[in-house]
């Protein structure tokens, strides 16, 4: 089942951009079978020539096995992607992808129709640009605390890329020269962040599309959101410890950490994405446990590591 609501039949792409333009879409995969079913049929449906496009699965070491992938995946480039992690799946698809544009997307995500015909929109005025994620629940009327949670804060690709100057690789497009000049994403970092970074320190421009929209379910349960947080925040660290001052850096992201509750907490109560009042403090509930278990581990990575008391 389609994670997008019944969206109304967009334009087809301006014929002069889709004459001259191929779109290599790029999905890493891992243990997720379903999913990439629906993120698929959401590429399937585009109204981007069909001819003018590729779809490139770069699988994980999935359980399941190359070829129960390549099954779900027919008429798509199914590749194994050996080293574990996103950045490497990704790096991989890129090896084999023919595009003059890269769009990545993850396999847990849902493109509306319009999704390729917007993002190749964003590359007229951009060296790099991300789209817009909107946060859904499986049952919209009656979203779980944490999916509640999500649906305010998960995926802020606007604040991402306007304000902290980095766009999310779920969502991300960019020239194949750009590309190939910046290099690959790393492993073990935040590897879209460090990959903006570099990206945007070599000179190219980093542009936010909002036309270009995938859906992505939240998190559902306590478990899968800490589960989630544990590598974004031990990445992060392993990124902030490159910086210069790395150091007060992380400290005062830390120590502010608690203080973000209480305006965050206006933020839920302001929010159109949630159904009901229930809801809302079902999300507030979760916002205060999630800021006071992202202090702890925070203090937890610092003191873990034994070269930051040298």
């Amino acid at each position: 089942m389609s994670i997008m609501s019944d969206v109304a039949a967009p334009r087809v792409a301006e014929s002069g951009m889709a004459d001259k333009l191929f779109v290599s879409v790029i999905i890493p995969h891992y243990n997720d079978l379903a999913s990439l079913r629906v993120c698929l049929a959401g590429l399937r449906r585009q109204t981007w020539p069909i001819e003018q496009m590729e779809i490139i699965v770069a699988d994980n070491n999935s359980a399941c096995g190359l070829d129960a992938v390549a099954a779900v995946a027919e008429g798509c480039r199914v590749v194994h992607a050996p080293i574990q992690g996103a950045g490497p799946a990704r790096n991989a698809g890129v090896r084999v992808a023919r595009g003059d544009i890269l769009a990545f997307i993850d396999s847990d995500c849902d493109p509306r129709p319009d999704w390729i015909e917007h993002g190749v929109r964003g590359l007229q005025r951009y060296d790099f640009a991300g789209g817009h994620v909107v946060t859904a629940a499986r049952d919209p009327a009656r979203p779980t605390p944490v999916e509640a949670w999500e649906m305010v804060f998960g995926f802020n690709f606007e604040r991402h890329i306007l304000t902290e100057g980095y766009t999310g690789s779920g969502n991300m497009w960019v020239w194949r020269r750009v590309f190939d000049a910046v290099g690959g994403f790393r492993t073990g970092v935040s590897e879209d962040m460090e990959w903006s970074f570099r990206a945007t320190e070599a000179g190219y421009r980093l542009g936010y599309e909002r036309g270009a929209i995938v859906s992505h379910f939240g998190r559902a349960t306590w478990p899968d959101l800490l589960h989630r947080w544990r590598r974004v925040l031990t990445e992060h660290y392993a990124l902030t410890r490159e910086k210069p001052a790395w150091l007060v850096r992380w400290l005062a992201w830390t120590a502010g950490m608690p203080f973000s509750i209480a305006p965050h907490v206006v933020r839920v109560f302001r929010s159109d994405r949630l159904p009901d009042w229930q809801s809302r403090f079902a999300a507030v509930s979760v916002l205060v446990a999630h800021r006071i278990w992202r202090t702890v581990f925070m203090v937890r990575l610092l003191l873990e590591d034994g070269s930051a008391a040298r």
